[in-house]
């Protein structure tokens, strides 16, 4: 077996990912064959096995939500346009393996003992555990590389919004690298090995881990319920809603002007750190928690409605209740996909939780998905008493890596293309 046939080129040929020379965007074991214009097809549900990693849009959007996340923003710290394309590169071969449950490389261990393995090794041993991984651009990629005249016009800047309180640490972002896993040691695994592929070229801004999705994108799923104990997602985009997903999610060839083409295929991602008051929502009624929602806590159902699924009927809700709000019927259909997650990271220092939802949210217009409807929740919602937005970002994500010799951001990059 020669040295590709096993993944990658011998350290004894090459010492270290992302030097000079090195080229893997264009072979790495796992992924020899081109698919259809479907996207990545999912692992079945509970099997630990691999979500396939080529696809016209990239794996972690419609695909089966998965129980655990690692989501990590980075800042870009190389001022040269061929070294971060050689990045993009590496970091495409590094996750075609570890999505097919293979180490990074020569493995974690085999190698030259007087070099770091290229794998850190903390996965060996586990299943693939359904691993997607799906980077993005933020705004401020654009500033660099002379980018300036492809940033799309849909990836807007975010408004300040009634009641964010921010945090500059945990906002903003070059790029960004979701990684989803049913096991958190892998999306963990697959965080820490891009962090150390790019070290010296990109350097991780924040990150967050998530737990128990609150969100589905999978048909007749039992809807999760969020730290505050509500089911969420009734109504989410599931990832076999074809028409749906090409109407509020990919973007079209038809979108925008010629400096937007390169995103055909891809969306836009909206990501926040909404912290919740637990306490507070902890010692309201049940009939006042209800109200806030919309809907039943155990059923799930929308007010006057016996089951989860029922049509709601939103006038029997109360005027700012949540669901009222965020229904597509009063935002003039405004649709988005979630892929949220719950969070808890300790306390505050003052014996309160800091705990909240990891909210994640891709559309095909973030100006005519996410913005327009945050304004008029910020604005009204009675869940706003309880929550607060505490993080946030947006980024572009490109269209999905064809086949083994494509790449992440390869349409942006036109140039190396």
């Amino acid at each position: 077996m020669n040295e590709m046939q096993r993944g990658g080129p011998s350290r004894r040929a090459l010492i270290g990912w992302g030097g000079a020379g090195l080229a893997l965007g264009a072979a790495a074991a796992g992924g020899g064959v081109a698919l259809s214009d479907d996207g990545p097809s999912p692992a079945k549900a509970g099997s630990g096995g691999a979500v396939e990693f080529h696809g016209a849009h990239q794996a972690g959007i419609a695909t089966p939500v998965q129980d655990r996340l690692h989501f990590a923003a980075f800042d870009v710290k190389t001022e040269d346009r061929a070294e971060f394309v050689q990045l993009l590169k590496d970091w495409t071969a590094a996750a075609r393996l570890m999505t097919a449950g293979k180490p990074v490389g020569e493995g974690a261990y085999g190698g030259l003992a007087e070099a770091p393995p290229d794998d850190t090794g903390e996965a060996l041993g586990l299943s693939p555990s359904q691993l997607t991984l799906t980077v993005g651009f933020g705004p401020s990629l654009f500033d660099r590389f002379g980018l300036a005249d492809r940033r799309p016009a849909a990836l807007a800047d975010l408004p300040k919004f009634p009641g964010d309180n921010l945090d500059r640490s945990r906002t903003g972002g070059d790029l960004c690298v979701q990684a989803c896993a049913d096991d958190p040691q892998v999306a963990v695994h697959a965080i820490r090995n891009l962090a150390r592929v790019g070290f010296g070229k990109v350097a991780v801004r924040w990150s967050q881990l998530g737990f128990g999705k609150t969100s589905s994108t999978t048909p007749d799923a039992q809807t999760p319920r969020n730290l505050m104990g509500f089911k969420d997602g009734t109504r989410n985009i599931a990832g076999t809603e074809t028409a749906r997903l090409d109407r509020h999610v990919w973007v079209s060839a038809s979108d925008g002007d010629a400096k937007s083409a390169w995103m055909t295929g891809g969306s836009y991602l909206v990501a926040r750190r909404i912290r919740m008051n637990i306490e507070t929502w902890d010692r309201a009624s049940l009939q006042e928690q209800e109200d806030v929602f919309g809907r039943d806590k155990g059923e799930g159902a929308p007010v006057g409605k016996a089951k989860e699924h029922d049509a709601p009927f939103l006038k029997a809700m109360k005027p700012d209740a949540h669901v009222r709000l965020a229904h597509p019927d009063s935002n003039g259909g405004i649709t988005i996909l979630r892929r949220g997650y719950s969070f808890t990271d300790g306390t505050d220092g003052l014996g309160r939780l800091d705990a909240g939802l990891f909210f994640l949210a891709y559309q095909r217009d973030v100006r005519e998905g996410f913005i327009p409807l945050q304004r008029r929740l910020a604005a009204h919602d009675a869940l706003n008493e309880y929550i607060q937005h505490v993080g946030s970002a947006v980024f572009a994500v490109p269209p999905g890596v064809r086949d083994s010799h494509d790449w992440w951001g390869r349409t942006l990059f036109s140039e190396e293309a």
